[in-house]
Parts: structure tokens; sequence; C-alpha cells
């Protein structure tokens, strides 16, 4: 792709009138300017974002968090037909990154399977967990909004600073009860959480791992939940909090970042 345009910016014979040099210098600048683009198009790098397929808890209409439920017939399907959608559109990739919840995870090893790429090293983290809903996690969203009005459970929902009610440290939904979290300090266990507590806690990661790979120029593909990617894309897109409110990420659909050198966002979209 590059070497027909180092061709086009070479120096043309002939002579010039002050209109005709006007001309070329004009001319050869834009040729520049094509070329300096497809260099940065050519040294743009790519990562996939995939919320896991739909869960038999999204499909019942209830919190989750971290409850750690599986994928629905759906979301199975959802979790393969993104792989042969990527597949199709010749992704391919040399790391992964899910939760340590098993939605998250089934999703990346059936899109991956779907790619032949069952193989590649996959890295799990509790940082990239959904957002702890404390003593909302098992309840329906509609009796939970008839009991305490849908104004209170909009923000709980969606307030990036908002907090649902807390878990008490008896209470068997508390992570400190679970042996996948024996490693966390007692800081890290939480009790209840808000977006922007979810954020500080995908933040480390993102910046010690994730973007780690991505320098090694290594082809990424993280599959995590709705709120730890609202969010990465919140901090990625620099989104206020009025449109993080806004925001909502679909189960089972890669979001594809083109990040240039630097890794700042070129675009964004869905791969569908």
């Amino acid at each position: 792709m590059i070497t027909p345009i180092i061709k086009m910016i070479s120096p043309i014979d002939g002579d010039y009138t002050d209109c005709g040099l006007l001309f070329y210098f004009l001319n050869a600048a834009f040729r520049f300017l094509l070329l300096a683009l497809c260099f940065k198009l050519y040294k743009m790098q790519k990562l996939v974002l995939i919320r896991h397929g739909e869960s038999v808890w999204n499909k019942e209409n209830r919190f989750t968090g971290w409850t750690d439920v599986d994928l629905s017939e759906e979301g199975y399907l959802q979790a393969k037909r993104a792989g042969q959608l990527l597949k199709k559109n010749n992704y391919i990739f040399d790391t992964g990154f899910a939760s340590v919840l098993k939605r998250s995870i089934k999703t990346l090893d059936i899109v991956l399977e779907e790619m032949d790429l069952l193989w590649i090293p996959v890295t799990k983290s509790w940082r990239l967990n959904e957002r702890f809903y404390g003593a909302l996690q098992g309840l329906n969203k509609l009796e939970t909004a008839a009991k305490y009005g849908e104004e209170q459970v909009h923000k709980w929902r969606r307030d990036p600073h908002e907090h649902p009610p807390a878990v008490t440290k008896d209470d068997s939904r508390y992570p400190g009860n679970d042996i996948r979290y024996k490693n966390l300090t007692e800081r890290e266990l939480p009790l209840t959480e808000n977006l922007s507590e979810t954020m500080d806690r995908v933040l480390p990661f993102w910046h010690e791992t994730i973007i780690a790979a991505i320098r090694l120029k290594q082809r990424v593909i993280v599959s995590a939940h709705g709120n730890s990617l609202r969010a990465l894309v919140q901090y990625i897109d620099h989104l206020t909090d009025e449109e993080v409110i806004q925001l909502d990420i679909p189960t089972g659909v890669p979001l594809v970042y083109e990040l240039d050198d630097d890794l700042n966002r070129i675009r964004h979209y869905y791969l569908e």
C-alpha cells in the first residue's frame, strides 16, 4: 500500500510558470499529507472489546454483579456468532483477557474456538468483573423498581456515583466468602460499588496489563461485562458522567477500537 504512494510524491519533470509552481508545491504537499496518513493507518492497532453473551440472569432481568451465573442458550449463540463474524472479517488475536466469572470466560472461549484460536494465552482478572451490585444482586429489576421507584433504580444502575444498598460480611453474596477472591485485601472486597469505583479497579489492569500487551504490538481481545466495559469506554472516549449514563453496551457484539501509535482512539464501531 505504501510503495505506490511513495511513487506518487516523486518530483515531476517539466517547466513551470509561477502558477504551475504553486500548483506543483500544493500537489506535493497534499501527497506528503496522504503519505503521512497512510503511515499512520499502517501503524494503527485494533483492540476488540466484547460484553459476554446474554446470561441466565440477563434473561430473567435480574441484577447479577459478581454472582457467577452461566450463559443462556441465546448467550452461547451470541458468542458463537461473534467469533464467526470476527473470523469472517479476518481478525486474529495474540492474547485475550477475561474476568473470573464464567459468563465472561465462556464467551471468550467460544469466540476463540470459532476462530480456531483456543491456543492463545488468556489472562483472567477479578478487576474485569462486573460492577458489584451489593444487596441488589439476585433481585428482579422490575420488582425492585416497583418497590423503590423507577427513578431510584435508574440512579443505582446508571449514575456513576450512586451506591446500591450494601451487603454485610455475613451475607452469602459477600465476595470474601468466595475462594476465588482469597488473595484480595479487605479493602479490595466490595460491599457495594458504583461505576466510578468500578473504573478505579479496572484502570490499573488496563494500564499495567492490557496496554502493556498492546504496546508490544499484540492483537488483543477483552471479554468483560456491561459496567466494567462502560468504565473502560468512559476512560478511552473521555466521556462525561452525563454521557456515560446514556451508554449501553449490547451483549455478544464485538466493539472495535482503532488506536494510533500513541494508543489514542482514532475511531470505534460495532462489528455487525
